[in-house]
């Protein structure tokens, strides 16, 4: 799959699911990425045809108002490490790849599991 990481998440996701096969870059990959707004990487993702991974609850307010594209995976841990997050992604990435994969194009993914919409 190709991703784009959302600024507020750690680039380490991104190489984590680079190392795992996927396509991914983190939103600092670009120019001041770490200034880019949610409509800009909403456009990258939809020409880049990624699907964005953020906990920011405004991408599923877009996509409950515009639908798909682009894909989101929203991520409703709470406060959590960085490793607590990556050990999350290594126990449960085919769980969500295979959501996007059988026709999601809404994933919510917590500690409590994955719904998909």
């Amino acid at each position: 799959m190709k991703f784009i990481v959302d600024t507020q998440l750690p680039p380490r996701l991104a190489r984590f699911l680079e190392s795992k096969g996927h396509d991914c870059i983190h939103t600092t990959h670009f120019e001041d990425g770490h200034l880019l707004q949610d409509a800009e990487i909403i456009v990258i993702a939809v020409d880049q045809n990624r699907t964005i991974i953020s906990k920011d609850s405004d991408f599923s307010d877009y996509y409950y108002l515009k639908g798909s594209p682009p894909k989101i995976l929203l991520l409703e841990f709470g406060n959590i490490s960085n490793n607590e997050l990556i050990d999350y992604f290594e126990r449960y990435l085919d769980v969500v790849v295979a959501a996007f994969e059988s026709g999601a194009d809404y994933v919510q993914f917590s500690r409590e599991g994955i719904v998909t919409n």
